[in-house]
């Protein structure tokens, strides 16, 4: 039971981190310098398989025991091209009076938020029904 838990706990805290990148991605849409001087550039998570590659996890595979999460692999930028719009006027401004903007789409991100949001969820009735299960059994052994 405790390997149920876990996984649906990985899942729920890496979905919690896409979250904050997706808020990051939104919040910064009209960025035009960050602190390395260029505009700012849509983050990316990388999730994989939390499993580690000891003998031990090998006699739990072929046991059939093995249990595994997800966790985060890292944090890309984005590597799509900028957008570029003619503002003369503005301070960021190269030569040819073009601005560039960072390539985070507004809509995407929001798919993306739902996606998250619904995947979290997904873990937390998973984490619920397990422990709502281990409930019931210790019902019936009394």
């Amino acid at each position: 039971m405790a390997d149920i838990f876990s996984i649906s706990a990985s899942g729920m805290e890496a979905q919690r981190l896409r979250m904050n990148i997706i808020a990051g991605n939104l919040a910064n849409v009209e960025t035009t310098r960050t602190s390395s001087g260029g505009p700012y550039r849509r983050k990316d998570i990388l999730f994989e398989t939390d499993r580690p590659n000891s003998f031990a996890d090998y006699l739990n595979a072929s046991a059939g025991t093995e249990s595994a999460g997800v966790k985060v692999a890292g944090i890309i930028e984005d590597a799509r091209p900028l957008k570029y719009v003619y503002e003369p006027s503005h301070p960021d401004a190269d030569t040819n009076g073009y601005v560039a903007y960072p390539n985070v789409s507004v809509a995407e991100e929001m798919v993306n938020m739902i996606s998250a949001s619904r995947s979290y969820d997904a873990n937390v009735s998973a984490f619920k029904a397990t422990r709502d299960m281990a409930n019931k059994a210790l019902e019936i052994g009394q």
